[in-house]
């Protein structure tokens, strides 16, 4: 099974991917994780959006292929790797289906006043989900960019409400 993990900044997904991960001994991929590892050592100011759009699409193939490897050994997959846009979800649910495996989605529907008060906290202590400082104009993108799941996307999934 494929768990996608769905909030916006700050709503508790790797918290939660971690909680769900030890409940059902799946495994967790983060990719805020992968970022912070693999791509902003190199990353220049002049990187934009794309830059990290890019990166994103090309760890996800390798996710996807690594899904395919746990399925086979009936290792649930939980993805916490933003899905902020219904197009992102849809593309996981297309290779679900292709691939005949289950999904779950939950989304974490938490108030904006909370979230924000958790990243400024994160950002200061830097404990165990902290990757990268999320700057208030980070934040401010990312309230904008979110789209929140449909009732259709819902169906069968798990919400989450603060």
């Amino acid at each position: 099974m494929i768990h996608l993990i769905v909030g916006n900044t700050g709503s508790g997904k790797t918290t939660y991917a971690n909680i769900l991960k030890k409940e059902i001994g799946g495994v967790v991929f983060s990719m805020d994780k992968w970022n912070n590892i693999l791509f902003l050592p190199d990353k220049k100011e002049e990187d934009g959006l794309q830059w990290f759009l890019d990166r994103i699409e090309r760890s996800e193939s390798l996710i996807m292929s690594l899904i395919l490897q746990l399925e086979n050994i009936g290792v649930d997959s939980i993805l916490d790797l933003g899905l902020s846009k219904f197009e992102h979800r849809e593309k996981f649910r297309k290779f679900a289906k292709d691939n005949y495996i289950e999904i779950k989605m939950h989304f974490l529907d938490i108030l904006k006043k909370t979230r924000f008060s958790r990243v400024m906290e994160r950002n200061e202590t830097k404990g165990d989900t902290f990757e990268f400082e999320v700057t208030q104009e980070n934040f401010d993108f990312m309230e904008n960019w979110f789209e929140k799941p449909t009732a259709s996307e819902l169906k069968n999934g798990i919400l989450m409400q603060e």
